[in-house]
Formats: C-alpha cells, structure tokens, sequence
C-alpha cells in the first residue's frame, strides 16, 4: 500500500468534516463568535502567523526538552524496573497508582514552587510523557526471546550484555510505541503548564484571544497545535523506520 492510499481515507474524511461544519455555520447562521468557519479559522491562522509561530516555539521547546528527558528518564527507569527483581515489586504499583493522580492539578504547585520560566512547563510534559515511554519499554524489555537469553548465558553474557545485544533491540518496537502516546501528550502537556502561568505560548495565546472573546484565535491556536503534534509523529515514525527498519508501519 502506497503513502497516498494509506493517507486518502483519513484526508477523505477530514475534508468531509470541514465542509460539512463550514455549510452547517453558514446555512444555521451560527455566530461566529460562537463557532466560526473552517475558513475563518484558516484566514486567522495566516493572518496571524507571526505571532502564532512566536508562541508554537515556544510550546515546541517546552514540548521537546520534557519529552527528551522523559525518554531518557523512562528507558533509564523501565531498565532498573528489570534488572531489580526486588526493587520493582516496591515500585511498580507506585508507578502505577501516581497515574490516578490528575496532574493537571499539579501545575499550579510547580509553577508556585519553581516560577513562570521554561523549568516547571517542562516539568510537567516530563510527567505525562514519562509513564507510557517506561511501561511501553519495561513490558517490552520482559517479551524478549528467552531462546536468545538461555544462548547469551550459556556464553558467558552478563545481564548489562544480555541487556544491550538482546533485550533493547527487540524493546525498540514497544518503545516507539510508547513513544508515540508520549508525543501525543508533549505539545498539550506544555500547553496545560502555560495555562497556569507563563509569559509566552500557545497556551498564553489561547486564554488571551478567549478573554478577548476572539474565538477564532482559539480555534488557530488549536489548528497550530494539532499541527506541531502532526509533525512531531512524522518525526516518531521516519525515526522508527531508520532504527526498526524490520517492523511493517
């Protein structure tokens, strides 16, 4: 299947959105300060492009420097996970319960803990990101081949070697995997911290242009947010492609 035959259904049906939504404003005679038209929202996004890609920078630095380290952090943590039988079992169910923890409330602490600069928005996007990079890995690093595990231990391998030639390679899948979910989460985890408190960003834009009763502000910021999310999964999955290069996507 080629890249347009996967992309036809989905634009297909986004483009059915669209214009079924742009005939339902005009013809019912929405207010378009209550819902404007895909039109509006498109003309919006490019007449304010400037800014809107002063503040999608800034979402997008906050974005990229939780989701590095909550990958590093995530791989690093799903590997103690595996290689400590005896810290796991103390810690994984912590892991797990910290999920029923809304962390959205947990922004205006670190915003009141640590300021309004880059620190705590990045923060919270390693918050959310952490948890699916380091299930995704640990669960992964566990389905290993045991055939290929009982071989490298018949040579000799230390569990660092078994670790290295046998178990992260065959993880790389499920990390993607997770990795994607993580994404998913970055540029709206960013955006939740900006709403809090910050001097710049999307979420800066979108609470301004709402005070202002500027809806279809709202709604270009939230086109340029499904945007930078777009592309960063382009970025997950061509990565995927170079270091899974065996897996089928």
């Amino acid at each position: 299947m080629t890249m347009l035959e996967k992309l036809f259904p989905p634009l297909l049906i986004l483009t059915s959105f669209i214009g079924a939504w742009e005939l339902y404003v005009r013809l019912a005679n929405i207010s378009k300060t209550v819902l404007p038209p895909p039109s509006d929202i498109a003309l919006a996004v490019l007449s304010y492009r400037e800014i809107l890609f002063v503040h999608a920078a800034q979402t997008l630095k906050e974005a990229l420097i939780g989701l590095f380290f909550a990958v590093l952090l995530g791989v690093g943590f799903a590997a103690a996970l595996f290689l400590m039988p005896r810290v796991r079992a103390g810690v994984y169910p912590l892991l797990v319960l910290s999920q029923t923890i809304p962390l959205i409330a947990l922004a205006p602490l670190l915003l009141m803990w640590f300021g309004f600069d880059l620190f705590p928005k990045a923060l919270i996007v390693i918050l959310y990101c952490f948890f699916p990079v380091t299930i995704a890995t640990f669960d992964a690093l566990r389905a290993a081949d045991e055939n290929m595990v009982d071989l490298l231990k018949a040579m000799g391998a230390s569990s660092w070697q078994i670790l290295s030639y046998v178990r992260l390679p065959a993880a790389l899948p499920s990390f993607f995997s997770g990795l994607r979910i993580a994404v998913t989460y970055a540029i709206t985890a960013a955006i939740v911290g900006e709403f809090v408190g910050a001097y710049r960003g999307l979420g800066v834009f979108m609470l301004t242009s709402a005070n202002s009763r500027a809806i279809v502000l709202v709604f270009a910021a939230l086109v340029v947010t499904m945007l930078l999310t777009v592309a960063l999964l382009a970025l997950v999955s061509l990565a995927e492609r170079v270091f899974v290069p065996w897996k089928k996507i």
